[in-house]
């Protein structure tokens, strides 16, 4: 019985801490573009398209 004096305060801080993250989540903009980072995966941005450099081979020497 005495555990419960011990697990239930630390349940209800643990939530508490859980609700406030979500909030302040929600006030700083993260769920604002929700298709937007959907769409940021699928867009295939970061692929180099510059020549490849030269290649020095063994008989080039």
């Amino acid at each position: 019985m005495n555990i419960i004096l011990i697990l239930f305060p630390l349940a209800l801080g643990l939530g508490l801490a859980g609700l406030i993250a979500f909030f302040w989540c929600l006030r700083s903009g993260q769920y604002s573009d929700l298709e937007g980072s959907g769409w940021r995966v699928l867009e295939d941005d970061d692929i180099d398209n510059s020549p490849p450099a030269a290649v020095v081979l063994p008989e080039q020497r």
